[in-house]
């Protein structure tokens, strides 16, 4: 919400500079900021989404919204932001006009309440981040820091563009400032997109969670051999858990299923994002145990 604020409050303004200076650089990082608040957005919705209780059509429920919404922003950061951004800086390398110092005046200006803006947004996620319990691993905040991680960055990049080109008089490094800004939104977006897919697809969770829980189920003592275990993220606070195992010789069926209903509920007390525990037993005797 803080975000989202900002970059409304931000993105007017800098499309007010822009069009008064003709700043490419300064149009940029307009349409950035506009970037980022469809995206705030998006990833709003992804909380709102994502929080649905499970129902017979989504039996796991609707973690992976998150990942879903993310995959949308970081798109929007690299068609709103990006290929704007490279529009913006190879047009002013085809244009031969001379901007008013008074109207640059007026874009560093805004550059300057931006970054402070920006900054101050910047701060706030990181200090959330490191105060929720898995927030470090939550898309929606990990794409709030990368946008406003860029969005100071690319105001930094923007004012030194439109300084060197007051100047010069060259218009080269303001429409290199602008190029650079499009390669900066295209590689967060590209790897905010990558990490989205990779949670879509169906990533694992964590190694060290899945050791603890393989040396768990290894321990208990019905347990002969954990032949195979597997694990999924489904949302931020879930993950499936699938485990073939053998049991030792000598359980009778009765006791088979007393002793998964005890182990399961031994991993999900432990961990409580594991809240699908599924358990195959792959050699168990029959009744009598021969």
């Amino acid at each position: 919400m803080v975000a989202l604020a900002a970059n409304v409050v931000i993105a007017a303004a800098k499309a007010v500079g822009g069009l008064i200076s003709g700043s490419p650089a300064l149009l940029s990082e307009a349409a950035h900021s506009i970037a980022d608040s469809v995206n705030e957005v998006f990833l709003l919705a992804a909380v709102r989404r994502s929080r649905r209780p499970a129902d017979a059509r989504h039996p796991f429920g609707y973690g992976k919204e998150r990942y879903f919404w993310s995959l949308l922003a970081a798109v929007g950061i690299f068609v709103m932001g990006g290929c704007f951004a490279f529009f913006q800086g190879f047009e002013a390398l085809t244009r031969d006009e001379q901007e008013s110092p008074t109207g640059y005046t007026a874009g560093l200006i805004v550059l300057g309440i931006a970054l402070v803006a920006e900054g101050s947004s910047l701060v706030r996620a990181l200090y959330q981040a490191r105060g929720e319990s898995g927030g470090a691993g939550d898309p929606a905040l990990r794409t709030v820091i990368a946008e406003d991680s860029t969005a100071v960055l690319g105001v930094v990049l923007a004012m030194g563009g439109m300084v060197l080109h007051l100047v010069t008089g060259n218009v080269v490094w303001e429409a290199s400032a602008s190029l650079a800004i499009g390669l900066l939104l295209v590689f967060v977006a590209f790897r905010l997109g990558r990490d989205a897919r990779d949670r879509l697809i169906g990533e694992s969770a964590d190694p060290e969670l899945r050791h603890r829980i393989h040396e768990l189920l290894d321990g208990q003592p019905e347990i002969d051999n954990v032949a195979s275990l597997l694990t999924m993220r489904l949302g931020l606070d879930s993950v499936l858990v699938a485990a073939r195992v053998d049991l030792a010789p000598g359980i009778d069926s009765e006791e088979i299923e007393r002793v998964c209903v005890r182990i399961k509920q031994s991993v999900s007390r432990k961990w409580p994002q594991a809240d699908h525990v599924y358990l195959d037993i792959t050699n168990a005797p029959p009744p009598g145990g021969v």
